[in-house]
């Protein structure tokens, strides 16, 4: 088992959910409730890393953040480093490609609030941030709590986009995705079907909560 590349794919599981926790709510938020024009775009742009391969979406981010491009020049300016093969970088891309699996499940459940709950809200009195606060928050909860865990284990067993964006630095953006096939390449298979046994126990507790609180979303409805 390589340890240090379970515990870096777990601060970037944590900090990848840290981020896209207010995120995905705004974005969520905004999605579900916001009439707005090319919408419909915006919908299909967040859902693009679902039916992407991910070294397509690696390769652009590779781009984009690489010392040419005029965002990894600012960062290098910055910072004094670049942006690719660091794990601030990997932070980056897996905040971009983790964003359907977070906002989705968000915008579905502040989608199934009833509209007449939010409007007595506001004839109430309450301010936007107040309905935030008091009615959307509490009742589309199990959709923000499916997207996170739904976030957190696709960012542990994400390989492509890792690869192509972090490369296989150990204790700076080896994960355990990588840390597997590395361990499959030196015919370990002892090493790799181990940390391959925990991602899919890993796997199947997050699928198991996910379903658990869809069940508990479409009984709320």
């Amino acid at each position: 088992m390589d340890w240090i590349a379970l515990q870096l794919s777990l601060r970037l599981g944590a900090l990848t959910v840290l981020v896209l926790l207010p995120l995905g709510i705004l974005l969520g938020r905004l999605i579900a409730y916001g009439r707005f024009r090319g919408k419909g775009f915006a919908e299909a742009a967040l859902t693009l890393p679902l039916v992407l391969p991910p070294t397509v979406i690696g390769y652009y981010l590779l781009v984009t953040f690489g010392g040419a491009s005029p965002l990894g020049q600012a960062y290098q300016a910055l910072f004094g480093h670049g942006l690719v093969f660091t794990f601030e970088g990997l932070l980056v891309a897996s905040v971009i490609i983790n964003l359907p699996f977070a906002v989705q499940p968000m915008q579905r459940a502040f989608e199934a609030i009833p509209s007449a709950i939010r409007e007595a809200a506001a004839v109430s009195g309450m301010s936007p941030f107040q309905v935030l606060l008091k009615i959307d928050l509490p009742l589309a909860w199990p959709g923000i709590v499916t997207g996170l865990v739904l976030t957190f284990a696709h960012t542990l067993g994400e390989f492509g986009v890792v690869l192509m964006v972090g490369g296989s630095i150990p204790g700076e953006t080896k994960t355990v995705a990588i840390a597997i096939y590395d361990r499959v390449q030196a015919f370990d298979n002892q090493a790799a079907g181990l940390m391959s046994a925990l991602l899919l126990a890993l796997s199947l507790v997050a699928l198991g909560i996910t379903y658990a609180l869809s069940n508990r979303l479409d009984r709320s409805r």
